[in-house]
């Protein structure tokens, strides 16, 4: 699936608020762009998407059936 794909899938299935899949859709971005972008470029994007992921902590715990 490419990011165009995905991106229309999230669209589809309202599942713009389902986070994870917005990262999913940034990694998907980035996998794309990997080859015109520097080492040191392309390492600060993925450190940036991986922060973001990792400040998403639990937030789902207690509302698993609603996000699942």
């Amino acid at each position: 699936m490419n990011s165009k794909e995905l991106a229309e899938y999230i669209e589809a299935t309202n599942s713009i608020t389902k986070p994870w899949l917005l990262v999913q859709l940034r990694l998907k971005k980035l996998q794309e762009r990997q080859a015109t972008l520097s080492e040191n470029e392309y390492a600060g994007e993925l450190a940036d998407i991986h922060e973001d992921l990792m400040n998403l902590g639990e937030w789902w715990r207690g509302i698993e059936n609603e996000v699942f």
